[in-house]
């Protein structure tokens, strides 16, 4: 999805195409011993950012720690086409372990959207429409009902969001960045732009009810990713910032702040499997190339696809695939368990990642937020804080 994909097809398309053969189709990828200690430098600044004179600067190291970390920092939430989205769901829990419900708590929706019913909660999307800088590529402005074009205000999909190849968009929660400085929650980011906080904690899970048909379109020259649908998590300050510059700096991807594909079609030769990688730096130096699991998940291109993604408390990641997929407002604990338990030997590819040895300055602190994406019995401020914010970004954008 950043430029490293790029490299990608044009260096590393016969490897991809080789190891396909020995690569089978599974129901559900798990990855263990996710999360290490790191860091990775933000953007401070970004100067002339419309024109070829655009030029950024990178701060000190931001530390990050933990299961999960560092895609347990806020992510956005992006889709490529040709991709049409029915459901959309983020769930936290306050603990979850995969396999073992005594230590696990139930998960709780804290954003939710439905094409169909056009009903949602906590969700705002945006896409690259804005103004084209050389170097940071188009602005995020506010996604119109077909999730391409641009709007004045917030919109949802409309139930007939098929978006073709190359198309994107983005979702990200409906609660308001404060002003854009180094010193707030959301960094430094591109004036001008509609700017959200991403979805944000430690345990969470994501969950889509989706469809990736075949492009109808003729392949030609023009597109970079012909019928290669996916979506992924991004770092949030990624695309305030920019999604694909051509100057590293005016992005902290190239330091590692991180990118996790839930499910992305890698190349031309196998369209028809979706596979899931980590782009961090947890044992392994090229961040383009990434951890790769080892198997892939079938593509339908015929009707539509449940599952999603869960990063549970103890540094497990689980990519699958369920007709049995709830989007319930609570999903217990024994309930996701039993599904995830629910697959056969042969359905399922583990891929354990390297233990990385190192220790965080003491000084060093890392925000967290989870506090405001947490939602349960009695949290009424929440409903008060995402409605107030809602109605800021109406006014103020």
């Amino acid at each position: 999805m950043q430029l490293q994909n790029v490299f990608i097809a044009a260096a590393g398309l016969f490897q991809l195409s080789a190891a396909a053969d020995n690569v089978q189709a599974f129901q559900k990828v798990e990855f263990s011993n996710v999360g290490f200690t790191g860091s990775y430098t933000p953007v401070t600044s970004i100067k002339n950012p419309d024109t070829d004179k655009c030029s950024c600067s990178v701060g000190s190291k931001d530390w990050f720690s933990g299961s999960s970390a560092p895609i347990s920092e806020a992510v956005s939430v992006h889709f490529r086409g040709p991709l049409k989205l029915n459901k959309f769901a983020f769930y936290n829990a306050s603990s979850f372990t995969v396999g073992n419900t005594d230590n696990s708590s139930s998960w709780n929706r804290v954003a939710y959207f439905d094409a169909s019913s056009q009903t949602g909660e906590n969700v705002t999307f945006l896409t690259k429409a804005g103004t084209d800088s050389p170097v940071l590529g188009q602005a995020l402005t506010f996604a119109g009902s077909d999730g391409v074009s641009s709007s004045k205000t917030a919109a949802y999909l409309a139930n007939d969001n098929l978006i073709k190849s190359d198309q994107e968009y983005t979702i990200f929660s409906n609660v308001s960045c404060p002003k854009s400085s180094t010193k707030n929650s959301c960094g430094v980011y591109r004036k001008g732009i509609p700017a959200f906080h991403g979805f944000e904690a430690d345990t969470k899970m994501f969950l889509f009810d989706f469809e990736m048909p075949t492009e109808t379109q003729n392949n030609g020259s023009s597109f970079k990713y012909y019928d290669m649908p996916a979506i992924w998590l991004l770092n949030d300050q990624i695309p305030r910032t920019s999604q694909y510059p051509t100057n590293a700096n005016c992005s902290c991807w190239a330091s590692g702040c991180g990118e996790f594909d839930i499910f992305e079609v890698m190349n031309g030769t196998e369209r028809n499997h979706l596979y899931s990688t980590f782009h961090t730096f947890q044992g392994i130096e090229d961040l383009g190339t990434g951890i790769q699991a080892g198997g892939y998940i079938s593509r339908n291109t015929s009707g539509s696809m449940q599952g999603g993604v869960v990063f549970d408390s103890t540094g497990n990641t689980v990519v699958f695939v369920s007709n049995n997929t709830s989007f319930d407002q609570t999903i217990s604990a024994d309930t996701l368990n039993n599904l995830l338990s629910s697959y056969n030997q042969d359905e399922s590819y583990s891929t354990k990642l390297a233990t990385i040895s190192a220790t965080a300055p003491s000084t060093t602190s890392k925000s967290n937020a989870y506090a405001l994406f947490e939602k349960g019995p009695g949290k009424l401020w929440f409903y008060a804080f995402t409605f107030l914010t809602s109605v800021a970004h109406t006014v103020l954008f």
